[in-house]
């Protein structure tokens, strides 16, 4: 059984005949789950069972739940969500060519891939290809729900195998894709069969493309392809092979361009940097861009200012409903970065950045000339807001919520540097994880903390509690306890929150302290325990600091706390690199809190 094809579409057709849905970037596959372990199939019929361990690994935890279904048949895509509505083609393409399956599971532990299932083609052993595609999609939803697997895309989600979400409205989808930076979007007949192999009009491509500007350098007269690259510092760095998109016209005026003006060697024509071409396509894999059409000349484009920087901009365009100022100024300047590198940031870290940020009350500091320098709290939304910023009321104020890209783009847009977010939620009284802030009493004593954070990880281990690890972005850590949402108060929490400070004291008055005055710790490590409370705020994890380092308080794995450990080294630029060399160790937060049995600890407390 082959995948049933998409045609490519310019134009979104609309009308109440088609249902829409997020086109995502990865490997189509069919599942085929007849028996305890199922079989994933990519379109050409090859099995992918040893590339995916996580996701078979989560399909033999669900067989009990399934096993009155089968055998089921399913149809989708096997993706790396970066947010609710883009995979990365590179991470795909690279777990792709994996072959070692120890570094197969190593990665599958760092990056767990997602199966998204857009069609039901079996259920109970009864074939639905025949059935139209409405029908299918409201077998589908039922029976995702029976097994309580998710109808809606959450790269968070720990249940890995997801229904793909439907919308009604195509203008809608669309700008979300964009604002995302998706690959596309797809429509789908409403009354269309599933029939292998073939590429129907009744299912349909849209692809949002982009495009990055490069300088032309060589001429292939053997293949008719034309080479093109950018400069990443003073190096000239191939990045696009092309030849199609161009008229007749357009191909002969640059072909006799190399004839006049390149040097010849063998079959192909090389030039110096002179002459740039906007390039259209859908991304870039890390070494070259993909589906690429010729879109442009750019003959008035000095070819100087055709960098791997620009690139890098114009393959993640700020959503047009942003209106970015002064993009140029200097933000963090000892380290070179602009407000247009901290956007950049933001867009890239916001999948990782707004779980933390949904729904809680924010407390900004904003630095109006950029970072050190002066600051200011605002806590009170202005009363003129753009319509995709949604505010919710606590403590008799009207707080920003920061539940989209475009609300983060346009506070990083006013030199919001640090996000502190409160415990709670704003839909909820009591808080939904446990911080203990390690303060040092300057960034000379950092290892106080790294050895406070290593004995109080001893105290979580024997009471069973998983607990996670961020620098605060300054000369402190902060170690979290997820708990499940507004199920235990402040007050109960406060019962095992000063039992462990007491204690770490009582076992190490020589380096701990719960000394609340300054003055009195004599450069002891500071536990402070009060300060979780309601109404109290915290860096929020992936969130930028207003020093002149541009330290970002960054979430580790806890190997990493140890004597080598140093604040300095998570700057912006590090910590963007770092995403993608270990992922992100605050995986799974919420799910893990929700499991968490705080309840039991609590008990022993009380009774002991």
């Amino acid at each position: 059984m082959k995948p049933m094809l998409l045609t490519d579409v310019t134009d979104t057709p609309i009308g109440e005949e088609w249902l829409y849905e997020t086109k995502y970037d990865g490997f189509r596959c069919i599942v085929e789950w007849a028996k305890e372990e199922p079989i994933l199939k990519s379109r050409n019929g090859n099995e992918l069972n040893h590339l995916f361990p996580e996701l078979i690994d989560f399909c033999l935890r669900i067989y009990d739940q399934i096993k009155p279904f089968l055998p089921v048949t399913l149809d989708g895509e096997l993706v790396f969500l970066t947010n609710h509505f883009k995979s990365e083609f590179s991470m795909v393409q690279k777990r792709g060519r994996m072959q070692n399956s120890d570094v197969i599971s190593e990665h599958a532990k760092r990056f767990p891939f997602h199966y998204v299932v857009f069609d039901l083609l079996q259920f109970k052993g009864e074939i639905q290809t025949n059935r139209y595609l409405k029908t299918r999609k409201q077998q589908l939803t039922k029976f995702f729900n029976d097994l309580k697997l998710p109808t809606t895309i959450n790269g968070e989600d720990v249940r890995l195998i997801q229904a793909i979400e439907n919308f009604e409205d195509s203008e809608t989808l669309w700008h979300t894709i964009m604002a995302n930076n998706g690959e596309g979007i797809i429509a789908k007949r409403r009354t269309s069969k599933w029939i292998s192999n073939l590429r129907s009009t009744d299912w349909l491509k849209i692809k949002n493309w982009r495009y990055a500007t490069v300088i032309v350098n060589k001429y292939d007269k053997g293949n008719g392809y034309f080479h093109g690259g950018v400069f990443q510092q003073t190096e000239f760095k191939e990045v696009v092979i092309f030849r199609h998109g161009m008229t007749d016209e357009e191909r002969k005026t640059l072909v006799t361009f190399f004839q006049n003006n390149g040097s010849k060697v063998h079959e192909t024509w090389e030039l110096e940097p002179s002459i740039c071409v906007d390039i259209a396509c859908i991304d870039f894999d890390g070494s070259k861009l993909r589906e690429p059409r010729f879109h442009a000349f750019r003959l008035e484009k000095n070819p100087e200012a055709c960098s791997w920087q620009q690139m890098q901009r114009q393959l993640l365009p700020i959503p047009d409903n942003i209106q970015i100022t002064h993009p140029d100024k200097p933000v963090w300047p000892e380290i070179g970065i602009t407000k247009d590198g901290y956007l950049h940031y933001l867009q890239t870290i916001s999948s990782y950045l707004l779980p933390f940020l949904h729904d809680r009350p924010l407390t900004l500091i904003r630095y109006p000339h950029g970072a050190p320098g002066e600051s200011f709290y605002q806590k009170s939304s202005p009363e003129k807001l753009p319509d995709f910023v949604t505010t919710g009321r606590m403590e008799e104020i009207n707080f920003i919520l920061c539940n989209n890209i475009e609300t983060l783009l346009w506070l990083g847009n006013q030199l919001a540097l640090e996000f502190h977010i409160p415990f709670q939620t704003i839909r909820a009284e009591k808080p939904t994880e446990i911080v203990f802030d390690l303060d040092p009493p300057s960034v000379d004593e950092f290892l106080l903390a790294v050895s406070a954070a290593r004995q109080l990880k001893e105290i979580f281990d024997y009471f069973h509690l998983q607990s996670f690890v961020k620098t605060s972005g300054g000369k402190g850590l902060q170690l979290y306890i997820p708990l499940p949402e507004n199920a235990f108060s402040y007050e109960e929490i406060r019962i095992f929150t000063e039992f462990v400070c007491v204690f770490l004291c009582q076992q190490r008055p020589d380096l701990y302290t719960i000394e609340r005055l300054k003055k009195n710790r004599q450069k002891k490590l500071y536990l402070d325990y009060v300060q979780h409370a309601a109404g109290k705020t915290i860096i929020s994890p992936y969130s930028t600091r207003g020093n002149n380092k541009g330290l970002v308080a960054t979430p580790l794995t806890w190997d990493e706390v140890n004597q080598q450990l140093r604040p300095e080294k998570f700057t912006i630029p590090a910590v963007l690199a770092r995403i993608k060399d270990i992922g992100n160790p605050f995986r799974n937060f919420r799910d893990i809190g929700e499991k968490q049995d705080f309840k039991s600890v609590l008990h022993h407390l009380r009774n002991s």
